[in-house]
């Protein structure tokens, strides 16, 4: 996936400035379009925050639509660049033969300091990037890095004075500019000399924050001068497939389609409970503690769709592959056997291995690729360990999003934070757009522990809302009776009622027919 948003027409926005498309995955739809046309835009970011990349990246897509590229280096030598970008399957020195790249290698000079900052060696350098434009005829330019250029001076007034004049040189040119800077702090001053985003029209600044002992990469428009841009830090990451990728929740739209036609959740008990099972496009969560069944459920989830002829994908972030097909067979269901009629495909990945950010683009590309009608996720408790509350709770909106937008079942399991019950923060990042709930939880009577389960939400639909008790053997979940004697249940403190108080309430609920056992709206 090369892009997020697909901009079709920018066009001219409201104020009479031209965007142009930069193909950077996401970051079209923050800047409103793209970036201003014919404008220098100012990228700061502190080390490792995939400034040079970005640079590039802006290059490779405008070559991918036509629009020869000059590349700018003061740090790095073109012979590392091209090194480097080639992990993205960018071919620099291809392009450079063909006459649609070009470098201006400034690098050699800094690195024997005899690059000086004045009338004379100024003016060489822009007749410099000057020839490479109109040899290759570009459109673009990217500059790395300001900071090499003005490491040896010390006034402020001398950098603004040294970086318009660039800007306005670039401008002549009639072409679209990304020049990169370094910054020290991450939410700090701007850039090194504290001037470099009052010259310039635009400023994108790029962070790599350290929170709770995990980085994350986010992007923020500073300013766009004179026309509009989406507010706020957005996550992005940097994958080997696709370069720097923005994913932006503003781009999460209100129009998934509904359908009333329902789909299995594997148990027959479950569905009844439901009338008649689940919507075909809806989001289910189940959430209970550690061996209330949580996992059986998704083999049941997945089973039901198979029978019926449809493709599954289990994503696993907790158990091997090995252990998901010995517990499957377990119960009476061959995973095995569903992969090779092309009905399942089980991927299994330890949450650590890369961010959250990562995960989700890897697990968009499987879902393009393998195109399942239900999908199962065990569990998403598993990916908090690997981001911070922010960061987990944009990726819960970003792929619950992009299965309802995709119109398939979406199976979600949550561990609860204690034996008895309790809402994890998975459940408070995806209960509200979930569009049902199922919850199972341990109860304990007379010193024996058995199981209790309920369906305590589901939109749009009637459904029983008993508590009921449940068993687990070689052939699946076998779901019984209500439990009628207890109370407190979902809390974790079940209490034991007396008959005169059952009797009670049957009378009260005789006297009123929607009561708590003939089901009610979701």
């Amino acid at each position: 996936m090369n892009t997020l948003i697909e901009i079709k027409d920018p066009g001219i926005l409201g104020s009479g400035i031209s965007k142009l498309v930069t193909g950077i995955g996401g970051l079209d739809h923050v800047g409103d379009g793209g970036l201003p046309r014919g404008r220098t835009t100012l990228v700061a970011g502190s080390a490792g925050s995939a400034k040079t990349v970005m640079a590039a990246q802006f290059l490779v897509q405008g070559i991918a639509m036509g629009e020869p590229g000059v590349f700018v280096t003061f740090e790095e030598k073109p012979e590392d660049i091209r090194r480097n970008m080639a992990s993205f399957g960018w071919n620099i020195a291809r392009w450079e033969s063909e006459g649609t790249w070009a470098f201006v290698d400034v690098s050699t000079d800094v690195e024997n300091e005899r690059l000086e900052v004045g009338q004379y060696d100024l003016g060489a350098l822009m007749a410099r990037i000057e020839h490479a434009v109109r040899k290759t005829g570009a459109r673009r330019v990217s500059v790395d890095s300001l900071g090499a250029i003005f490491s040896q001076l010390n006034e402020a007034n001398v950098v603004r004075h040294e970086i318009h004049r660039i800007c306005q040189v670039l401008k002549e040119l009639e072409v679209t500019a990304i020049i990169t800077s370094e910054r020290v702090e991450e939410y700090g001053p701007i850039a090194r000399y504290g001037v470099e985003e009052f010259v310039a029209d635009n400023v994108i600044i790029l962070r790599n924050i350290l929170e709770e002992e995990k980085r994350r990469r986010t992007l923020e428009v500073l300013k766009f001068r004179g026309t509009t841009h989406h507010k706020g830090e957005f996550p992005f990451t940097v994958r080997p497939e696709s370069g720097m990728v923005v994913m932006p929740l503003s781009a999460i739209e209100l129009k998934q389609k509904s359908t009333m036609l329902r789909v299995s959740s594997g148990n027959d008990e479950l569905d009844a409970m439901c009338q008649g099972g689940f919507f075909r496009d809806s989001i289910i969560l189940v959430s209970g503690a550690t061996g209330t069944g949580k996992t059986l459920m998704v083999t049941e989830f997945i089973n039901g769709g198979a029978e019926k002829g449809e493709r599954c994908l289990l994503f696993a972030f907790e158990e091997s592959r090995e252990q998901l097909f010995r517990n499957a067979i377990g119960w009476g269901v061959d995973f095995e056997k569903m992969e090779r009629e092309g009905k399942l495909k089980v991927v299994c990945e330890y949450p650590e291995v890369m961010a959250l950010e990562d995960h989700q683009l890897r697990m968009r590309r499987i879902i393009d690729e393998f195109k399942p009608n239900r999908i199962a996720v065990d569990s998403l408790s598993a990916l908090e360990r690997v981001s911070t509350y922010k960061g987990f709770r944009e990726f819960v909106l970003g792929i619950t999003s992009f299965i309802k937008h995709s119109e398939m079942s979406g199976l979600f399991t949550s561990t609860t934070p204690t034996l008895m019950g309790g809402t994890s923060i998975t459940e408070a990042h995806i209960s509200t757009i979930t569009d049902s709930i199922i919850l199972l939880r341990y109860v304990e009577i007379l010193g024996e522990m058995r199981r209790g389960l309920t369906v305590l939400k589901m939109r749009g639909s009637m459904h029983d809302k008993s508590i009921r008790e449940y068993v687990i053997d070689n052939q699946g979940m076998h779901i019984r009776q209500p439990f009628r004697k207890l109370s407190g249940i979902l809390a974790g403190h079940p209490t034991q009622i007396h008959e005169q108080e059952i009797e009670r309430l049957d009378k009260m609920f005789e006297r009123d027919p929607l009561g708590p056992n003939n089901g009610g709206r979701g």
